[in-house]
């Protein structure tokens, strides 16, 4: 479906699309956290603890969950898991475990584990991506907890997660291993039931849950991966069960600390170059965009326009979060799987993140119509920042106003200079 055709672009706004781009320049954004020298080596040392080799004796069938994010290191975490699990005589299966996210079903769920490298062959298990639950029964403030019949029939679980801020509410535990329990396993009813009692309850409701599963399931260990702002993983931890409550804030923290973001407060626009639910939740993550689609949630930078250019391949059509951009392009709607788009946001009951943003016919004319539209501020003066995708932010374009802002910064360096290429 063409909503603009490109002959009739300029006729939109009065003096047409044909506005001055600024000049600006390649940066880099320094950040902390250095990563760890191989994942392979800190996974087989977090299981290596005393502590953690008695829990897992020969012959026990473990369930292992893997989610759909794009952790960079999942692939090597997950094949080090199963690698020790099978060589201490369990035997590990890998159960998908992503709610509702490969539009809700075992063939879409095992091919969101394939983009990353994470097959039956490639990992050498078995796995079971059904998606019937059974109804473990109600924490105390009412909220049904649902789990993976197949994890459920193993004897013991291993949940793989990433911690890091989340991009719909503040706690104490945020994404993490507690989430992954919560509503990974949960499969689509479980994440559904849970996302009925909207995002303001999930800072109460992610630890009870959480808990309520850890007195009823066999969590045999948990794999905890922090990353830094490059996306490598800066901490990697095997923990007990009863580790997760004291540690996961701490991890969290640590994440927030060494997460990548604009070191810029404020700016007119912002170009993002491709979302994609192995990005974000959020497709692009609102702590790093300052768009947040709930409205007791705030924090990132302040922005007039937000233009998004494409969607990565790996998000296989999922535009969860375009109802965040203010302009966007006709690549990107012919690229739309509208099935698994609206199955993500009626499941999480936020339905704005699936809101279409005016659609220009190229990307050009997306950037062109978001400076030709600010206020205050005239396009070729106009600061702009453009990122890849809200992971990738150690090197950024900025345009000139921004650049004078960056003099003397020693958070940010110029690479080199470059015309804004759209």
């Amino acid at each position: 479906m063409q909503i603009i055709r490109e002959d009739q672009a300029d006729s939109l706004v009065a003096g047409g699309l044909d506005v001055i781009f600024p000049s600006g320049a390649y940066v880099r954004q320094k950040f902390g956290g250095a990563a760890v020298p191989s994942a392979r080596d800190e996974v087989l040392r977090g299981f290596s603890r005393p502590e953690v080799l008695e829990r897992i004796r020969p012959g026990m069938r473990i369930a292992v969950g893997v989610g759909s994010r794009g952790i960079k290191c999942i692939r090597e975490v997950t094949k080090a898991t199963v690698d020790f699990l099978k060589e201490r005589g369990a035997e590990p299966f890998i159960v998908p475990t992503m709610g509702s996210h490969g539009g809700a079903t075992p063939e879409g769920q095992m091919t969101v584990l394939a983009q990353y490298g994470i097959t039956p062959e490639s990992m050498g298990v078995p796995f079971e991506p059904e998606m019937n639950v059974a109804l473990l029964g109600e924490t105390p403030s009412g909220a049904p907890v649902y789990f993976s019949r197949a994890a459920l029939a193993a004897d013991g679980v291993i949940p793989i997660g990433r911690v890091k801020p989340h991009t719909s509410f503040r706690g104490r535990i945020e994404s993490g291993i507690y989430k992954m329990l919560a509503i990974g396993f949960g499969k689509h009813r479980g994440a559904a039931a849970l996302h009925s009692f909207g995002f303001e309850r999930f800072a109460q409701l992610i630890p009870e849950v959480g808990d309520f599963i850890l007195s009823r399931v066999n969590v045999v260990a948990a794999v905890a991966i922090v990353e830094n702002a490059r996306e490598d993983p800066a901490l990697i931890e095997v923990l007990l069960p009863e580790e997760v409550p004291s540690r996961e804030p701490e991890l969290l923290e640590m994440a927030r600390a060494w997460m990548g973001r604009i070191l810029f407060d404020e700016f007119e626009v912002l170009i993002v170059d491709e979302i994609g639910k192995d990005i974000s939740g959020d497709g692009m993550d609102p702590n790093v965009t300052g768009r947040f689609s709930l409205p007791f949630m705030s924090g990132g930078p302040r922005v007039q326009k937000i233009a998004v250019l494409d969607l990565t391949e790996e998000t296989h059509g999922n535009a969860n979060g375009i109802g965040a951009a203010d302009v966007t392009t006709q690549a990107v709607l012919d690229k739309i799987d509208f099935v698994q788009t609206y199955t993500n946001a009626i499941t999480s009951t936020v339905l704005s993140v699936a809101k279409l943003p005016i659609v220009m016919p190229t990307k050009r004319a997306a950037v062109a119509l978001c400076l030709k539209t600010l206020n205050g501020v005239r396009p070729e003066e106009a600061r702009i920042v453009r990122i890849k995708n809200t992971l990738e932010l150690e090197e950024i374009w900025i345009s000139d106003p921004l650049l004078k802002e960056a003099e003397g910064r020693s958070d940010v360096e110029v690479i080199r200079r470059a015309e804004l290429q759209v």
